[in-house]
């Protein structure tokens, strides 16, 4: 039925996830397979690739507390967990949601279709008995996987091999996750050579990437600030990308602070983190959707160098001695196919690493250009991927707001523990007084100066006073929106004092409210306002 089908005729798709794995087996997988791409870069995608749920990954050196950081998270140890000062996990730990708690050894997880790590089995058994899934029922779980990875390594243990190459399953986790989460220790910020590495191999996913700078409130707030800058020039160098990586500072764990100076700023922080990972679920579409795309076009530009390689290779005679000039020369092939199918450099694999897998392949094995391939990639990218992006906005809107909740995401959702609950505008929100009355008389000597007419002084008055804040028109307007409670165009002394003090609030860096918060509403104007609503 598909080969009948008229080239025109779009194909349907029921919902994006089935969209993605029909374009990848129809138009994507035979491109891979036939040009050898699996054995180059990244094994076949199956369907657990596309269904699984957002993956966050973790990274760091022994001992930043990326163990820990799991555990704060779903507020509940998990199997296998083990938290210590030296480098505690030795493996890679799935955490993933289950109907009942238990751990599933590597060997029998690459096995099964419903996990999305089959093709882990590549990487050995010295990887795969070092590999585990902890399955447990915590709300936090299902919504999203973690995968807690081995602290990595620093000065002389660095040195013993792990009996596998960990920087290449990384970078494979790395493809396939939604988030990537590289932790710091406050006090330990010398990135051994292989976190260097580390942080190279995960280089193409820096869209993925965030930093964080845990067990900061065992530093005061100059040292912090040193440490903040010497984590930035150094993640400068090794990233290398003109975008600055955002970093998250703080105290991941549910423990007293040790020193409580910059509170506020770590529960901004952990807020901010906390709403980048209840992103996550909503976002997955189109992770997927971006994900494939960046496959799609590696795969072309796979396609063009192992048939222009094929090609320049003689049919009997010196097949060896071709093959090692050809890898020397590798650079100037990359350069004939950009200029001649504008492609950009940025999409070409790492020169080096290719040259290193092309002297393990017989070229004559190789494919030619195979121009059909190419054109059903070409017009997935073209036409079939728009139409995905259609899907995803159509079913971000029918859902409901996905997001993860549970264990530590809940306690900062509501009550007087909420991020900046009783702060800024929310000042006095549970006092029987009225906040602002506090400063009124202040307020009441300046409103008196203004020469009010029947109580009540004019805008032209009011905003002569009120730009002394030297606050933006754009914000002196909104807070007049604010103030001027009944809307007659003027303040009267409860207004304007509602306005100074909004004006203090603004400066003292907090953000104003949409609408006036019912415990600042003047108390003469509360029956109005009851009367206005019935």
């Amino acid at each position: 039925m598909f080969r009948t089908r008229d080239k025109k005729t779009p194909e349907p798709f029921q919902d994006v996830s089935q969209g993605l794995k029909k374009l990848y087996r129809t138009k994507l997988f035979p491109l891979e397979d036939s040009y050898q791409f699996h054995d180059f870069h990244s094994p076949a995608l199956e369907d657990a690739d596309f269904d699984n749920k957002p993956m966050v990954l973790l990274v760091g050196q022994y001992s930043t507390g990326k163990t820990t950081f799991i555990r704060h998270l779903m507020e509940q140890d998990f199997p296998g967990m083990r938290i210590g000062p030296e480098p505690t996990t030795d493996s890679f730990i799935a955490v993933m949601h289950g109907d009942q708690d238990g751990m599933i050894p590597g060997n029998a997880l690459v096995v099964d279709p419903k996990k999305p790590f089959r093709k882990l089995n590549a990487f050995g058994n010295a990887f795969l008995n070092r590999f585990t899934c902890a399955q447990m029922s915590n709300p936090v779980l299902e919504s999203i996987s973690i995968i807690d990875t081995p602290g990595i390594l620093s000065g002389e243990k660095q040195r013993i091999s792990r009996g596998y190459d960990f920087a290449a399953v990384l970078e494979w986790f790395a493809e396939r996750v939604d988030r990537i989460i590289l932790l710091f220790d406050a006090h330990k910020l010398d990135i051994s050579d292989e976190f260097s590495e580390v942080i190279r191999a995960l280089k193409n996913h820096e869209d993925k990437m965030r930093v964080v700078l845990n067990k900061a409130d065992q530093i005061n707030t100059q040292q912090l600030m040193r440490v903040y800058g010497a984590l930035m020039w150094s993640l400068g160098k090794i990233i290398n990308t003109p975008e600055v990586v955002r970093v998250y500072i703080g105290s991941f764990w549910a423990q007293p602070l040790l020193i409580p100076d910059n509170r506020k700023l770590f529960e901004a922080e952990e807020q901010d983190l906390f709403q980048d990972i209840q992103g996550l679920p909503r976002n997955a579409a189109i992770r997927k959707l971006n994900d494939l795309i960046k496959r799609a076009r590696l795969a072309k530009v796979h396609a063009y160098i192992i048939s222009s390689l094929k090609k320049e290779m003689p049919s009997v005679f010196g097949k060896e001695n071709k093959k090692k000039e050809l890898i020397a020369n590798l650079g100037e092939t990359y350069l004939k196919i950009e200029r001649e199918h504008q492609i950009s450099p940025g999409d070409f694999p790492k020169l080096k690493k290719m040259q290193e897998l092309l002297a393990g392949h017989d070229f004559s094995k190789f494919s030619t250009m195979k121009p059909k391939l190419l054109e059903a990639v070409e017009d997935m990218l073209a036409n079939d991927i728009a139409r995905l992006m259609t899907l995803v906005r159509q079913e971000e809107a029918a859902m409901p707001s996905q997001a993860v909740h549970g264990g530590a995401f809940e306690g900062t959702m509501s009550g007087p523990f909420g991020h900046g609950y009783g702060e800024g505008a929310g000042e006095g929100i549970d006092e029987l007084e009225w906040v602002v009355g506090r400063d009124k008389p202040s307020y009441d000597e300046i409103f008196y100066t203004l020469s009010p007419i029947n109580g009540k002084v004019s805008g032209a008055a009011a905003k002569k006073e009120m730009v002394k804040s030297k606050l933006p028109n754009t914000v002196l307007g909104k807070i007049w929106k604010l103030a001027d409670v009944d809307k007659d165009g003027y303040l009267d002394d409860e207004e304007f004092a509602l306005a100074n003090h909004l004006i203090k609030v603004k400066l003292e860096g907090h953000e104003l409210p949409g609408k006036l918060p019912e415990h600042l509403v003047p108390p003469s104007k509360r029956h109005q306002e009851i009367d206005m609503g019935e």
